[in-house]
């Protein structure tokens, strides 16, 4: 079934373009006969001939989306570099920036995991986004993001450099990977909460180990263990199956890429807040002054630059 609406969803677009299509020929024909008004059936075709390119390009994009998991949905990561507080707010800013544009494309947004700090910022979130070929737009955030900005945290007022780290892994079907219950350690705890009433006093949390690899999920999202785990065991296996991808075949590694550290050097895109605003990709070179846009969920320039990038041989 979502395979089928995956399907679906690629032959739509081309359903609703034959439509207006059809449409614009119409209104050019009555021009050409010279039936109506002089120029009014060319002006009633104008606005749809561009939606007719507007529809183009978004069909174009698709067909850049030829990964094996382009069409899954994703699993977000995100965590604070080099910057203290700055970093920690940094990371904060991005999980909202993504939210966003989840938002504005009609996407779900679960949270996974989520550890706030009691100063400012988190020192990790994860989601999970669900939707129509998530894991094959997200997949352009992955990397190192950089911020410039006058800090609040300074009282000098200076300007400060903060990083975060992006990873973005595909979700797997359960039957594509298998996890031995043997290799796992599993722990439960109290998760964090606000305080007050909504301090859980139950071990909801979960933390999952798969020993023979070191990788290590944790969940505490829901007040039912039960739920932490089934999600904690999902997000498990997306990265176990990410890694066996790595080590199978060379041309895995466009799909995660190099990881490199959270710090100066590294970085995929900066973001300038101070003393000009610009938002720049390092890898397609694609530049936006409204950066307060972009933080509003406006990111798909950077996403389309990159698919086609990525498409050249250069991902």
């Amino acid at each position: 079934m979502k395979k089928q609406g995956a399907l679906k969803e690629q032959i739509r677009p081309l359903q609703e373009l034959e439509t207006k299509i059809e449409e614009a020929e119409v209104f050019i024909e009555l021009a050409s006969e010279g039936a109506g008004e002089e120029g009014e059936a060319f002006s009633e075709a104008a606005p749809i001939l561009e939606d007719i390119k507007e529809n183009l390009d978004k069909i174009e994009l698709q067909t850049l989306l030829s990964g094996s998991y382009d069409f899954n949905d994703a699993i977000v990561s995100l965590h604070p570099g080099a910057g203290g507080l700055d970093s920690q707010e940094w990371a904060e800013m991005l999980l909202r920036m993504y939210t966003r544009w989840c938002e504005a494309k009609g996407l779900k947004v679960e949270l996974a995991d989520l550890l706030s700090d009691d100063e400012a910022g988190i020192k990790s979130a994860t989601i999970i986004v669900r939707g129509y070929a998530a894991y094959g737009y997200l997949q352009a955030e992955k990397g190192v993001h950089r911020m410039i900005r006058i800090s609040p945290f300074d009282t000098s007022r200076r300007r400060h450099t903060s990083f975060a780290s992006v990873d973005v892994i595909p979700e797997v079907v359960e039957e594509d990977f298998v996890i031995d219950p043997d290799d796992l350690k599993i722990d439960t705890y109290r998760s964090s909460g606000a305080g007050g009433q909504h301090v859980n006093k139950t071990d909801s949390a979960v933390r999952i180990t798969h020993l023979p690899t070191g990788t290590v999920v944790t969940c505490q999202n829901d007040r039912s263990q039960h739920s932490n785990r089934q999600q904690a065991m999902m997000i498990l296996q997306a990265k176990l199956a990410e890694l066996k991808r790595l080590e199978q075949a060379e041309e895995i590694n466009a799909e995660r890429g190099h990881q490199r550290e959270i710090a100066w050097g590294s970085q995929i895109r900066t973001y300038t807040f101070h003393p000009f605003t610009l938002v720049k990709d390092h890898r397609t070179g694609v530049e936006v002054g409204q950066v307060d846009s972009v933080m509003n969920g406006n990111i798909d320039p950077f996403i389309e630059a990159f698919l086609r990038w990525k498409a050249r041989g250069n991902g």
